[in-house]
């Protein structure tokens, strides 16, 4: 079933916005901050051996070894969850800098730019 004028100026003027909003969040900017695969792994790691201390502690009715776990675990999850610090400040200052790479969102854009002008 086609849609009416109507219905079809709507979706447009719907479309132009979210195309305006859209461009808003893609260059949002994130600070250069983001979550490292090695904290999130030494992270699960440390959470995991927290547990199992927690665990030990409660089997063998030692209060102190279970506090220990609980705080190893807390060390674990606040590791897991704690953002690299600026990409930028960890490249050596002696080098050239370097064009910024794309992200995927800025790829998908620049694709339905170039589709939507064709």
């Amino acid at each position: 079933m086609p849609l009416s004028e109507q219905e079809q100026r709507l979706l447009d003027e719907m479309e132009r916005h979210l195309m305006g909003n859209d461009a808003d969040v893609v260059t949002a900017d994130r600070s250069g901050r983001s979550l490292s695969y090695r904290h999130l792994v030494f992270g699960a790691l440390l959470f995991i051996a927290g547990l199992g201390g927690i665990i030990a502690g409660v089997a063998s009715q030692l209060i102190f070894i279970g506090v220990i776990g609980f705080v190893v675990m807390l060390g674990g999850v606040v590791l897991a969850v704690t953002p690299l610090r600026s990409t930028v400040a960890r490249e050596p200052k002696g080098r050239a800098a370097k064009a910024p790479r794309s992200s995927f969102m800025d790829k998908m854009n620049d694709r339905w730019d170039r589709r939507k002008g064709q």
